[in-house]
């Protein structure tokens, strides 16, 4: 048996192994996938497994993350820091062989991948990246950003929708450095693709302005070798390899068959399987003449990179500024800078949210160089358009403003991508009811941690005309839900320049600002009181105990106001708190929680255009939450309030009647 074959079979053997330890996971696709993955990863894949973090290495992300022990074999054996003792802990607390690939938590892995469709999503979103980024930095001689995105994908990928998105704006977009291979063994868990995926794939992505590519035997590795030499030569459109591969190959009673996909093989099976293969040595063996081709291509890959430090080296004398910009695009610091920078800070006139973040983005775009983003097809309505930063187009790999079309969720999971890849600071916008669009990737996103920021305009029943398909009600209470997402509803520009400062700054996870359509009053309270996520806006009269506190976010703060304001006149004493962000509020120290909503105070009022879900641990069992009860309707936004009981008669009736069940 020569290396390769040998190779081959050991990522075949070794993650049957695993599984079959386990006693769970995903046999089919690694045994399948086996010849492909390793030649791609052993004859074209730029990688060095001394230092995974190498800027210029190609991004490899399995799409098909359930297949995740082809990846962990893989790593194992190419030298990463993936032992044999964590592939036999594969899916046990802790290992860093999870179930499905993690970020950040498993050395070699770019992207956590898992819920189908989004892995070639962080693929198109890194190629991206590497196109923007080489139009940046690279000079004559010194192509210091040179590389390419591969994707695996399987069935299951191209036939969730988020797919075609993707596809279709990287065939839009001519990314000719990203190529993806096609399991395509005709299988999902339910048997035949036949029962619900007749479609032609070719002809699709064709149509997407791909190049399709095909090889007919899985296992003929020359031909997957030639077949990625020729999507390399390509330079205008992406390409997609489609190889036909078998499900479970090696094992005589599963492979082609549906039973293979998401279960153990069995301890017979596995038996049978080291008999066909020609396979005799002990369990989780890496046979030593794989082990020394692969030091080999360590030393090989060492050599590659240490060849691009030198000329990198080069590079630095030769181009100063750009090395000193370069410091700065794949620094991690944060630009904590805005802080005293009183031009940041700085509103004189009322405005909507939406559109004093509008003009934020306009002052960041002048102020942090990688700044990229924009707008599924809404930035003259979401604000995201930055002036003098050029359109980015197959044209123009310059431009900044990202023009993702009417595509949401593949909108957000290339955001991921663009991040994971490094250099940039990523934001993107749309419709804060359309946040349901792209919630599987914004989750993935807080998974993560990755410092995305979401601008999620039309906030409330203050859409109005559109009508109840186009008003969010139950959003702010699902994204505040979601662990490691960041949720501000400023309530006026001031607290949204804070709601922007702290999405720059977080290290933790995503942002989503959620912003109004309608005008709203600009206070004259600093914006950086917002940084705490809930401040007292405007003191009662007996600054220590209070009568009632009311409580709100966005557009309802100015009503608890006004409603503070009515109360005053009847002699009830009321504390107006501002409440942007429940999170960043839940940081801050027991201290000042208390003094923002002091115990002894039961009596208390929260006020929101939304689901009343989750302002109950605020007003606690004595308060009242007036909220949104059921979808809202089409008409004037100021007939809505007042219809949907967002009024000061309202605010006023509740209080009296939680002050009057307190006595």
């Amino acid at each position: 048996m020569n290396i390769d074959n040998l190779a081959i079979n050991t990522i075949r053997i070794l993650s049957a192994e695993a599984i079959q330890k386990a006693k769970s996971g995903h046999p089919g696709l690694p045994m399948g996938c086996a010849p492909m993955a390793y030649t791609l990863w052993s004859r074209h894949l730029k990688h060095n497994p001394n230092n995974t973090k190498w800027k210029d290495r190609d991004r490899f992300v399995l799409s098909a993350g359930h297949g995740s022990m082809l990846l962990y074999s893989l790593l194992n054996i190419f030298g990463y820091n993936v032992s044999i003792e964590e592939i036999k802990n594969f899916r046990q607390f802790k290992s860093k062989t999870p179930g499905h690939p993690e970020y950040e938590w498993t050395e070699g892995v770019e992207t956590t991948t898992g819920p189908l469709g989004q892995g070639i999503c962080n693929a198109v979103g890194m190629a991206l990246a590497e196109t923007y980024l080489s139009n940046k930095f690279n000079k004559k001689n010194y192509n210091v950003i040179d590389h390419y995105t591969y994707a695996l994908v399987g069935d299951g990928c191209l036939m969730e929708g988020i797919s075609g998105e993707a596809s279709s704006l990287a065939g839009t977009l001519q990314l000719g450095k990203l190529i993806v291979l096609y399991d395509s063994n005709n299988i999902s868990i339910e048997g035949s693709t036949d029962i619900a995926f007749r479609e032609n794939v070719a002809l699709r992505y064709e149509a997407y302005g791909w190049q399709v590519l095909k090889v007919e035997d899985g296992t003929n590795i020359e031909k997957i070798d030639l077949a990625v030499k020729e999507a390399k030569t390509e330079k205008n459109k992406p390409t997609i390899i489609i190889v036909k591969n078998i499900i479970g190959y090696g094992c005589p009673s599963k492979q082609g068959k549906s039973s293979a996909h998401g279960e153990p093989l069995g301890d017979e099976n596995l038996k049978l399987t080291k008999k066909a293969l020609n396979w005799n040595y002990e369990p989780f063996t890496v046979p030593e003449e794989v082990r020394a081709y692969t030091e080999e291509f360590k030393e090989r890959a060492q050599k590659e990179e240490d060849k691009w430090n030198s000329m990198f080296e080069e590079y630095k004398k030769e181009y100063p500024e750009l090395y000193k910009e370069w410091k700065v695009w794949f620094s991690e610091k944060t630009p904590t800078e805005l802080l005293n920078n009183e031009d940041f800070w700085k509103f004189d006139k009322a405005m909507a949210t939406r559109q004093s973040s509008g003009v934020i983005i306009n002052r960041l775009g002048k102020l942090i160089p990688n700044l990229i983003g924009g707008s599924a097809d809404l930035s003259p309505s979401n604000k995201t358009y930055m002036e003098g930063r050029g359109d980015f187009s197959a044209e123009d790999r310059s431009g900044a403003n990202m023009h993702f079309g009417v595509r949401e969720h593949a909108m957000a999971a290339i955001a991921n991508g663009m991040y994971l890849h490094g250099g940039l600071k990523v934001f993107v916008g749309t419709f804060f009811v359309f946040s349901d669009y792209m919630k599987g990737a914004m989750r993935l996103s807080a998974v993560m941690k990755l410092p995305i920021t979401y601008v999620l305009t039309h906030d409330s029943i203050g859409v109005g005309e559109d009508g109840p398909t186009h008003e969010p009600i139950e959003q702010l209470a699902a994204l505040r839900a979601m662990p490691n997402m960041t949720v501000f509803r400023p309530a006026d520009s001031n607290e949204t320049a804070a709601a922007w400062y702290s999405a720059l700054n977080s290290k933790t996870g995503p942002t989503a600002l959620v912003l109004t359509r309608q005008t709203l009053p600009l206070y004259k309270t600093s914006g950086k009181n917002a940084l705490k996520g809930g401040y007292i806006l405007k003191h009662s009269k007996n600054k220590e105990n209070p009568d009632v506190i009311l409580m709100a976010s966005g557009s309802e703060v100015e009503l608890i106001l006004k409603s503070a304001k009515e109360l005053e006149d009847e002699n009830i004493d009321a504390r107006v708190i501002s409440m942007p962000s429940f999170e960043v509020f839940e940081k801050q120290s027991e201290e000042y929680k208390k003094s923002i909503l002091p115990s002894k105070v039961r009596a208390r009022v929260a006020v929101e255009a939304a689901s009343t879900f989750g302002w109950h641990k605020y007003v606690g069992l004595d308060g009242e939450v007036i909220g949104m009860e059921s979808f809202g309707a089409s008409g004037k936004a100021e007939i809505l309030f007042k219809e949907f009981g967002f009024t000061i008669e309202n605010v006023v009736g509740k209080v009296k009647k939680v002050l009057e069940s307190l006595k």
